[in-house]
C-alpha cells in the first residue's frame, strides 16, 4: 500500500493522482460496468456481486443499478439494506449502513471533502470524513449525506422517493 493510500484511508491530506488509488478506482469502474448492466439479474446474484467489492455485505442486501462509487472497498452494509437507482457513495474513507436501512434513488452519499485553504487545493489535496449511517433509517430520494455525517438508528432525512 502506497503512502498516499494510506493517508486517504487514515482521513489524512493525500493526492488522489496516485498510480494505486488510480488501478484501484480502474478496479471498480470494471466492476461497475459489469453490475450496472444487471438490471434482470436476481437479487442474490447482484448481492453476490456486491460481495466482490465491498468490505461487508449483510445478508439480503439490493442496490437497484446503476450505482456509483469510488473504491468499493470502504463499503460496509447491514443486513436488509436496500438502496434504489442511480445512488452514488464517494467512499474514500468508511461508509456504514446499517442493518434495514432503506435509500431512496438518486441519494449521495459523499465521505470526500477538499481543504477550505485555496493554496492546499491547488496542490490538489483532498481528505475523507466517514459517514456512518444507523440501522432501519429512512433516506428520501435525492437527499445528499455529507463528509463526516452521522444518522442515529431509526433516522428520517428528506422525504417521498422510494
Amino acid at each position: 500500500m502506497t503512502g498516499q493510500k494510506q493517508r486517504m484511508l487514515a482521513g489524512e491530506l493525500y493526492i488522489a493522482d496516485d498510480p494505486e488509488l488510480i488501478a484501484d478506482n480502474r478496479r471498480i469502474s470494471a466492476w461497475m460496468d459489469r453490475y450496472n448492466a444487471t438490471q434482470s439479474l436476481s437479487q442474490p446474484e447482484r448481492q453476490a456481486l456486491m460481495a466482490e467489492a465491498f468490505a461487508r455485505v449483510g445478508e439480503g442486501c439490493n442496490i437497484r443499478p446503476p450505482f456509483f462509487c469510488d473504491y468499493g472497498y470502504n463499503i460496509s452494509l447491514g443486513r436488509g439494506v436496500f438502496l434504489n437507482f442511480n445512488c452514488c457513495i464517494l467512499d474514500v474513507v468508511q461508509v456504514t449502513i446499517g442493518d434495514m436501512t432503506q435509500i431512496g434513488p438518486g441519494v449521495q452519499i459523499l465521505t470526500a471533502d477538499h481543504p477550505r485553504d485555496p493554496v492546499q487545493r491547488r496542490q490538489m489535496l483532498e481528505f475523507g470524513r466517514p459517514v456512518v449511517i444507523g440501522a432501519n433509517v429512512w433516506i428520501g430520494g435525492g437527499a445528499t449525506i455529507l463528509p463526516g455525517g452521522t444518522i442515529g438508528d431509526g433516522g428520517v432525512i428528506g422525504g417521498g422517493g422510494g
